[in-house]
């Protein structure tokens, strides 16, 4: 095809491509006006014409059609007229009275009912839609009739052939519009047989790689089917006549010895098609690439095929006509190269090359679209194109060539530069239709873009006066749509007073809307919006009243009543007095009829005797104009049993048991009905029913949920996926918990189906710089609705207009090949199976693969260096250098050396991004060491790669000041010394001119006056003197340059000696420094710190000092109370003392008794001590306990000495009579009272250690003849003495 218009356009590339360049970085275009679909706009909105429908370029029409229809609309305000032109000159259809024209329409209808051949109007079409603001062309459309000549008649004569031989019977159909499709039969019209070696060639000829006897029992007649007539022309029939050297036998022949056994010369192979051992091949881009090999030889030859310089792309390349043919059905420029076709037998083997040369009709890179301007804006059209050969870029103004127009006043404000065309400071008038062609010698594009000019007062769109309810502290958006040309400023007003509304409450957005963020009361008032432009004003009214929320204060509960009592339901409401309400019940979601049982009042619903039908959910609705709330509650029906306090109340509620009896029924391909009995609901009302299924397919024996329905139901429709065989279970559910599940119910299988789902996350990204993974998550197991599930997956370059790609696989991702570096790509996906295919998913867009950006950032330097910081700046690269999506400018640096003389550093490389695409970049490069010399170079990166590095910058940064010490220990000496020792600081980040010690005492929750010491930069320890030993002190270190103070290490003093030994015996953890061995991973515990403190934390590396974490600040908790130490108290002191002495005596008093007897008491010294205790509650005297024998020995069976029991004798009866509350047995004797130890033991011999600890129980055995007597007026020993005390 031709281009549309006379001559080329002026300018290649060169000068107008470098002044193309520099005008559009200077140049700042004002963004196009949309233009809204407002009717009233639309109506008075004068636009040029647009070619809406045309019919396609290459038009073959059907001879036998009474009417040939020319397709050509337009719309345009005023509305278009239309004219034509034919092989490039004007079409008076007038004169034509075969021809005529729709109305308020160009297409063209010519009619053949009253005689006259179609033939007649071939030719060259070229519509015109005329306004009076420009003219819009249509493609020009090549008008051709179908034809379907015969074949000339013609006598062949039988075709002889030796066996064996080679043979081609041409075909030479008649040329065809279009060309028609080629087939053989035989005359019996039976296809005939084509496998490896008997073929039909592209042209149409069959060829035979060698001729068989057999192959003269048929006759072979060529075929030419013509689909646009629907007819089928034959050629006259071949006959064979096959010529062989030895008889043959039809009853010899079999698949394996075609020849019988008869002796026929093998043959090397050799082409028949093509010809020589090379041709050439062009085809243009998109198109089907269709290359053939077709070789004779005996055996018969088989066909490979390759390419020079590269693999065959296996995912375009088809093989057919028994792999003589090689397709490749959309053809792209990496195509192009040297297929080479190999034919071999076991004689040989040949070759031939085909050199297939790619070439391309020209196709969009970007197509020109409208533009609406305002006076004295700027605009563009762009229009490009790409193609092989590169396309020419023509540009005619209202269908004539733009540079033989006559120049006018407007033409001034127009420039032509290449595929682009600048406007500035337009003015009204200059409306016209633009027309881009791009052409090369396969083809033509043609694009209308108009140009229109449109100057229009500021119009309000949206309905006058408008009055809006809001809800009080709700977000509102008042709207105020407008339209003007050039755009109008717009500004809002409350009660047409102050100055525009925007910030704090209000927000003003700039299609009009006014945002309140949050409406009050006081919000109330008129709001008017105003939009002004060149051409006047325009403004509306917008009424705001805020009202009160429409609220449920009293909602409705949940009951539980007997059936046949009353029930009712509270539902108290309160709203904004201005706004009416109304409530509605409804019952399990549908409205509720109250009729004549319910009644209803302002604020509650009472149903007067309940019924099983009552039960359910009931809410209740209450809406206003504006707003609305609800509430709900359940009813549930007890029976009469329920009011037996034996049976019901006496039981709490259990969870209920598991239904019963499931039955499956009216199945379907996708649902059952399942159906069981409620089991008891355990004095709780069942609530909810979970149906679970289990599928014995994918994951057998587990049970998944499947629904969950109300508690009063028992028979539902299970909704299903097919290709599943389920079976399902029931839960049971009340206020308690869940039932057992029920017993499974049988096993339904549901049909097979087509997916109905899409495969999700669908996705395509490069993995190469030369391809796309498409990648997907797949289908679950139950969606895949059956057998033999695979996907298919569509891709095309993004905005090229060119068909889709597509591609069938069982995996979860493909690989796209051979793609230009980082292009988009729409892609879409679709699940098939056996049964047929699913849903298309909606279209997305990948990128092909990211390359190595091609260019470098460059000038790098640095300014305004600080201590910490520095200003970085750069020089950008042209974003389509990137090859790949624009991540961020990075920054290396590192810090190569500190200025501090000696202090080895770390050389790790640090990174920080900066995303900008301004034209003269710079960023800040923060939390620098100080005093330090550093390097950077900068690279710009993709999602993948990095470009090569710019160049390298030094710089220094400034002094600072110091970290904290490295350490700071505290030890305590004396009691009136402590010891400070100190670390220097790791990053001093400067010359150290010394250190500064704070000194504080703390007394109780306060801090007396500081004292502070300064010390040179070589001192690290210092002995401090102490003015009040049993003092606190608070110490804060901190290290100097000349900058001034760094940070500061705080530490607290101990105040006793063995808190001080604590210190100097865990030196790593009193002071706060903890050593973590190799390979431990944190948390680490840092103990023995001070209640109620602030520290500061940070982790340094052993090896290098320079590398450390930042530092953390934190405070231990508070202590409940005030300790004290209780070994200082003088009443404790005292305490100790007395239980000393007391122990002291203790200990003499038992050296006497050892002295005197060297033996402890005898169990009489225990008895009588527990008669004492008995007998001092009832004011009795004690009986003797420390009286012996003459030789000082004690009786130890009586517990007395001889001398007491004959003082006893003599003693008068008084003395004899019974203890009180002694009881006297029946023989006279005494029993012990009811309060001795003894009925505490379980009788038998008490005994003692010699330590006098109890060996037996508690009492000892008596005589019977033993009585007790009164205390002996002897004086006591000191022991008797010490119990006398006690």
């Amino acid at each position: 095809m031709r281009p549309v218009g006379g001559r080329e356009m002026l300018g290649k590339v060169g000068h107008a491509a470098l002044t193309l360049l520099s005008l559009l970085l200077l140049w700042q275009e004002a963004a196009a006006i949309e233009v809204p679909l407002d009717p009233k706009i639309q109506q008075d909105l004068k636009q040029p014409p647009t070619i809406i429908k045309q019919s396609v370029k290459d038009y073959i029409v059907d001879p036998r059609d009474n009417t040939i229809i020319i397709e050509c609309e337009a719309k345009g305000n005023p509305v278009p007229t239309f004219s034509w032109r034919r092989n490039g000159r004007l079409f008076n259809i007038g004169k034509d009275p075969r021809v005529t024209m729709r109305k308020r329409s160009g297409t063209l209808e010519v009619g053949f009912r009253s005689g006259g051949r179609p033939e007649d109007y071939e030719g060259e079409y070229q519509c015109f839609a005329t306004n009076e603001l420009g003219v819009a062309l249509s493609n020009k459309i090549l008008l051709r009739v179908s034809k379907a000549p015969l074949w000339p008649k013609e006598v062949l004569a039988p075709v002889p052939v030796t066996e064996g031989s080679p043979l081609v019977l041409p075909c030479n159909p008649p040329p065809g519009l279009p060309p028609p499709l080629i087939f053989w039969m035989d005359s019996n019209m039976t296809p005939i047989h084509q496998d490896r070696r008997v073929s039909m060639g592209l042209n149409g000829d069959l060829y035979f790689s060698n001729v068989l006897v057999q192959d003269g029992q048929n006759d072979y007649s060529c075929n030419a089917r013509f689909n646009f007539t629907y007819t089928i022309q034959q050629k006259n029939p071949f006959n064979l006549k096959v010529q062989t050297r030895e008889p043959y036998n039809d009853t010899s022949y079999n698949a394996s010895d075609p020849f019988g056994g008869r002796k026929v010369a093998e043959t090397p192979p050799s082409f028949l098609s093509p010809e020589g051992s090379g041709s050439s091949k062009m085809v243009l881009r998109d198109e089907r690439l269709l290359l053939e090999c077709i070789a004779a030889g005996l055996p018969t030859p088989s066909i490979k095929w390759f390419k020079r310089g590269g693999d065959l792309p296996a995912l375009k390349v088809k093989f057919e006509n028994f792999n003589k043919t090689l397709k490749i059905l959309s053809v792209s420029e990496e195509d192009a190269g040297e297929y080479v076709c190999m034919a071999d037998n076991r004689l040989g083997s040949i070759r031939h090359s085909i050199d297939v040369q790619v070439k391309a009709a020209p196709y969009w890179l970007d197509k020109p679209t409208n533009l609406v301007l305002a006076p004295e804006e700027n605009g563009r059209l762009v229009c490009r194109a790409n193609g092989n050969p590169k396309p020419n870029i023509q540009w005619l103004m209202n269908g004539e060539p733009i540079n033989k127009i006559t120049e006018t006043p407007t033409s001034a404000n127009r420039e032509v530069l290449g595929d682009t065309i600048l406007f500035r400071g337009v003015q009204i008038g200059s409306s016209a239709v633009y027309q881009c062609n791009a052409s090369n010698q396969h083809g033509y594009l043609l694009a209308n873009a108009f140009v229109s000019v449109l100057d229009m007062a500021p119009r309000m769109l949206g309905p006058k006066n408008q009055l809006i309810k809001v809800v009080m502290n709700n977000r509102t958006f008042l709207n105020c749509p407008f339209f003007g040309s050039p755009l109008p400023e717009l500004r809002w007003f409350k009660n047409g007073q102050g100055s525009g509304l925007d910030g704090g409450q209000y927000r003003a957005y700039i299609n009009g809307t006014l945002e309140i963020k949050r409406a009050r009361k006081e919000d109330e008032g008129i709001y008017t919006c105003v939009a002004n432009n060149m051409l006047g004003n325009a403004e509306n009214q917008v009424q705001l009243e805020v009202k009160e929320p429409t609220r449920i204060i009293q909602a409705p509960t949940h009951q539980s009543v007997l059936r046949g009592s009353k029930a009712s339901f509270h539902c108290k409401v309160v709203s904004d007095p201005s706004l009416p309400t109304k409530v509605t019940w409804t019952k399990d979601g549908e409205r509720l009829d109250l009729g004549w049982r319910l009644k209803k009042n302002e604020e509650s619903l009472t149903i007067p005797s309940v019924s099983e039908n009552d039960e359910g959910i009931y809410t209740c609705t209450v809406k206003s104009e504006i707003d609305q709330d609800s509430a709900s509650a359940r009813l549930t029906v007890l029976e009469d049993a329920f009011l037996n306090p034996s049976i019901f109340s006496a039981l709490p509620p259990d969870h209920p048991d598991p239904p019963i009896d499931l039955d499956l029924s009216d199945p379907s391909a996708r649902s059952v009905r399942l159906t069981w009995i409620p089991g008891n609901d355990r004095r709780s009302p069942v609530t909810d029913f979970l149906v679970q299924f289990e599928e014995n397919r994918w994951e057998p024996g587990r049970w998944q949920n499947l629904s969950s329905f109300p508690g009063d139901l028992n028979s539902v429709i299970l909704q299903l996926a097919p290709n599943v065989n389920y079976q399902f279970r029931v839960i049971a559910i009340n206020s308690v918990g869940r039932s057992q599940p029920s017993q499974p119910s049988p096993r339904y299988k549901t049909t097979a189906a087509p997916p109905d789902s899409i495969p999700r996350d669908l996705r395509g990204w490069g993995s190469n710089k030369d391809n796309m993974e498409i990648t997907w998550e797949p289908l679950r197991d139950l969606e895949k609705n059956g057998p033999n599930l695979q996907y298919n997956v569509w891709w095309r370059r993004k905005d090229s207009g060119d068909d889709w790609t597509n591609v069938t696989t069982s995996e979860t991702k493909y690989v796209v090949r051979n793609t230009e570096t980082y292009v988009p790509y729409e892609i879409k996906i679709q699940a098939r199976n056996e049964l047929g295919s699913g849903p298309e998913s909606n279209i997305v867009i990948g990128y092909s693969g990211e390359d190595k950006p091609t260019d470098s950032p460059t000038e790098l330097r640095v300014s305004k260096v600080g201590s910490t910081r520095a200003n970085i700046h750069w020089k950008p690269v042209d974003l389509s250098s990137v090859q790949g999506e624009f991540k961020e400018y990075r920054l290396y640096y590192w810090r190569e050396s500190s200025l501090v003389p000696g202090l080895v550093v770390s050389k790790e490389k640090k990174t920080t991004g900066f995303y900008t695409t301004v034209p003269e970049p710079s960023g800040i490069l923060k939390d620098l060491v100080p005093y330090s010399k550093y390097k950077m170079f900068m690279v710009v990166a993709n999602s993948r790669f990095e470009s090569l590095p710019s160049n390298n910058v030094e710089f220094t940064t400034a002094e600072g000041v110091p970290d904290a010490p490295r350490f700071f220990r505290i030890n305590r000496r004396s009691l009136d010394t402590l010891y400070l020792e100190w670390g220097k600081p790791l990053e001093p980040n400067g010359i150290l001119i010394g250190y500064q010690l704070v000194c504080q005492r703390v007394n109780g929750s306060r801090l007396d006056q500081q004292e502070i010491k300064t010390f040179r930069p070589n001192v690290t320890d210092f002995i401090l003197r102490l003015p009040d030993r049993s003092a606190r002190y608070k110490f804060n270190l901190s290290a100097l340059t000349q900058v001034g103070t760094g940070e500061v290490y705080a530490e607290e003093s101990p105040h006793f000696t063995n808190e001080a030994e604590n210190f100097t015996d865990a030196t790593d953890v009193g002071n706060k420094t903890v050593t973590v061995e190799e390979g431990k991973q944190p948390p680490v515990n840092l103990k023995a710190l001070i209640a109620g403190e602030k520290y500061h934390l940070k982790v340094y590396s052993q090896e290098l000092n320079s590398i450390s974490s930042k530092s953390v600040t934190f405070k231990t908790k508070a202590a409940h109370i005030d300790q004290v130490d209780i070994a200082t108290q003088g009443w404790f002191i005292g305490l100790m003392c007395a239980i000393a002495l007391i122990i002291l005596i203790l200990l003499i008093v038992c050296f006497i008794k050892r002295s005197r007897g060297g033996k402890y008491p005898s169990p009489g010294f225990l008895t009588g001590f527990t008669k004492y205790l008995v007998r001092d509650k009832k004011d009795l005297p004690l009986d003797p306990v420390d009286q012996k024998d003459q030789d000082g020995s004690f009786d130890y069976q009586n517990g007395s000495s001889v001398r007491d029991r004959n003082e006893n004798e003599n003693s008068s009866d008084e003395d004899n009579k019974p203890l009180q509350g002694s009881q006297t047995s029946l023989d006279g004797n005494v029993k012990e009272s009811d309060d001795s130890l003894v009925d505490y033991g379980e009788g038998g011999d008490g005994q003692f250690n010699e330590d006098g600890s109890f060996i037996g129980q508690y009492t000892v055995k008596k005589d019977k003849d033993e009585t007790e007597g009164n205390e002996s007026s002897e004086a006591t020993s000191p022991v008797n003495a010490i119990y006398s005390l006690a």
